[in-house]
């Protein structure tokens, strides 16, 4: 699909809403290769715009819409919001989830997911925000990318997988 030599590097900018039916198509083929997300694939174009939604992004590669990700208001039941809020750095903290990241699978290696963490992470720190997400541990490529971009384990969780419930890891960004 997707060639090196084509564009080296994605371009990252705000979502729009005539990109939802290609983040949508996007989403569909992550979870058929990867199992990600567990749940929204019914109706993605819906889970890809969920209640307290901030801003959401798109990697485009080729100009065609790759991946995308999103920061949203933590609710009472993200474990990793509830984690950190128990410190007393998070007690005192703004804080967004980080959330909806994926990078369609023929274009990965183009750097596209550690574009879309970075934009989000340089929109929260220019807000003020510290962000926060959980993983689940099957997401090994998606744990080293938080962890090299110097985001903090600060705790494990359950996630429903639909299939049980499956260990995930919580995370921090790192302060400004």
């Amino acid at each position: 699909m997707f060639e090196p030599h084509q564009q080296p590097t994605p371009v990252v900018r705000p979502r729009r809403d005539d990109d939802l039916p290609a983040c949508a198509a996007a989403l569909v083929a992550v979870h058929e290769a990867d199992g990600y997300p567990v749940e929204g694939v019914a109706d993605p174009e819906a889970w890809l715009k969920p209640a307290g939604l901030v801003k959401a992004w798109v990697a485009e590669l080729a100009g065609e819409v790759v991946g995308h990700a999103c920061i949203t208001e933590p609710t009472n039941t993200d474990a990793a919001a509830i984690m950190f809020r128990e410190t007393a750095e998070g007690a005192a903290a703004d804080i967004a989830v980080l959330g909806r990241l994926f990078v369609h699978p023929e274009a990965r290696g183009h750097r596209a997911g550690e574009l879309l963490t970075r934009a989000v992470m340089g929109h929260a720190a220019g807000e003020g925000l510290r962000l926060v997400l959980d993983v689940m541990e099957k997401d090994q490529a998606a744990i080293r990318l938080y962890e090299r971009l110097g985001w903090h384990r600060i705790g494990t969780t359950d996630h429903d997988s639909g299939h049980g419930l499956v260990p995930a890891y919580c995370y921090v960004s790192p302060a400004p």
